[in-house]
């Protein structure tokens, strides 16, 4: 059986479009980014027109299922999406460069249910809290790994251990990837998943909802606020614990920040693609800084949220223009290191040397290059040799 399992992952596995370089494929995860943005403005798939190429979501092409999100076995795929998948990828599996990040802190809560008599994490004492493991031997198993750490983080703020409490693993398939409504046809836009699958209401996105309802277990954790808010809309949760009401910000690093990341490969060979990304991202982000609303209206779409005026909270303080700042390249390396002491990866790295500045650096050059030669011809009778070069003067 464990045989026949592994050829049909190996088969899953190396599901994906012969390779062309005149092609970049996207993929994104439904929270907070300039990508889920751009799903709707399309300003980087212009970018990509200006330079010659196609650009497209993954799902776009049947030939393409849904694991290269997960492993990132596409030469020429670009990923905006959680932390602890492309981390399990550039340990385990292949090299990668960190192209960006986007970091939203929504914390992490602990809900138990709502007529329980139970107030604070102490109540919890010999009590069941729930911990999901997913039976798809494919992917990084990142819903568990966010559960563990937050789990670990409340009883260490609250001065307990996990010897306070009993810890229930729930098994679960893990499955949906193969489903043939999800592999069948094409999908052009990423938020086209939404129609096939109602996020904010599938519990699949919940998986342990279920066995607190019904008394199996005493207590589960919630990745984020949305996830939160949206699990006590049904009046039959609370959260006694939420761990963005903490000073430390490195409490909140649970599968965020949001990683961009593409192959070695491509950064190597065809560097324009990752810096045709990233303009645009940066112009992307810039529009959504500035329009939070229209964001918002766009986001609700593909996030966690309640309804609009609720993203809109949630990304008012966020900026949406993707980086590499020392703080968000810390809380990769929180995320990183706790993976590697609770055995989700099995080799280290270093998180400085997978960060690739220069494709940012570059793409923000080229824009501000762009726009100064725009903004200045259009007050001149002609191109100076000067703005040709794109050189400058002082």
């Amino acid at each position: 059986m464990r045989e026949e399992l592994t050829m049909a992952n190996e088969e899953k596995k190396f599901n994906t479009v012969a390779l062309d370089w005149n092609e970049v494929y996207y993929t994104n995860c439904p929270l907070v980014s300039a990508s889920n943005v751009d799903q709707e403005l399309g300003w980087t798939k212009e970018e990509y027109k200006k330079i010659g190429v196609k650009y497209g979501f993954l799902r776009s092409r049947v030939e393409n299922n849904w694991y290269p999100h997960y492993i990132h076995n596409l030469d020429n795929l670009i990923r905006f999406g959680g932390l602890f998948p492309p981390i399990h990828v550039q340990a385990d599996i292949r090299r990668t460069r960190l192209l960006g990040v986007t970091h939203v802190y929504e914390g992490g809560c602990m809900m138990v249910r709502s007529r329980d008599k139970i107030y604070r994490m102490k109540d919890l004492k010999g009590k069941k809290i729930g911990l999901s493991k997913s039976l798809n031997t494919i992917k990084c198993d990142w819903w568990r790994i966010q559960e563990e750490q937050g789990i670990e983080l409340m009883l260490m703020l609250n001065d307990m251990t996990r010897d306070d409490v009993q810890i229930v693993e729930f098994p679960y398939p893990d499955d949906w990837y193969d489903k043939p409504e999800m592999v069948g046809p094409p999908m052009e836009n990423a938020s086209e998943l939404w129609l096939k699958r109602d996020h904010k209401h599938d519990l699949a996105f919940r998986p342990l909802e279920a066995a607190l309802e019904k008394g199996i277990i005493d207590a589960i954790y919630t990745q984020s606020g949305p996830l939160q808010q949206l699990t006590e809309a049904t009046g039959k949760f609370k959260a006694i614990e939420d761990l963005s009401r903490y000073p430390d910000w490195t409490l909140q690093v649970a599968n965020v920040p949001a990683a961009i990341t593409c192959t070695d490969i491509m950064a190597k060979e065809h560097p324009e693609l990752a810096v045709t990304f990233m303009k645009g991202m940066i112009k992307v982000g810039r529009w959504a800084n500035e329009h939070k609303h229209a964001a918002a209206a766009i986001l609700d779409k593909q996030t966690f949220y309640l309804d609009v005026e609720h993203t809109y909270r949630g990304i008012e303080n966020v900026d949406m223009v993707p980086n590499l700042s020392p703080q968000n390249i810390a809380a990769v390396e929180v995320g990183k290191d706790f993976m590697l002491s609770h055995g989700y990866i099995k080799n280290d790295f270093e998180v400085h040397e997978w960060a690739a500045p220069e494709f940012l650096e570059q793409a923000a050059k080229e824009l501000i290059e762009e726009q100064w030669k725009k903004v200045t011809t259009a007050k001149l009778p002609e191109a100076s040799e000067l703005l040709a070069t794109t050189q400058r003067i002082g």
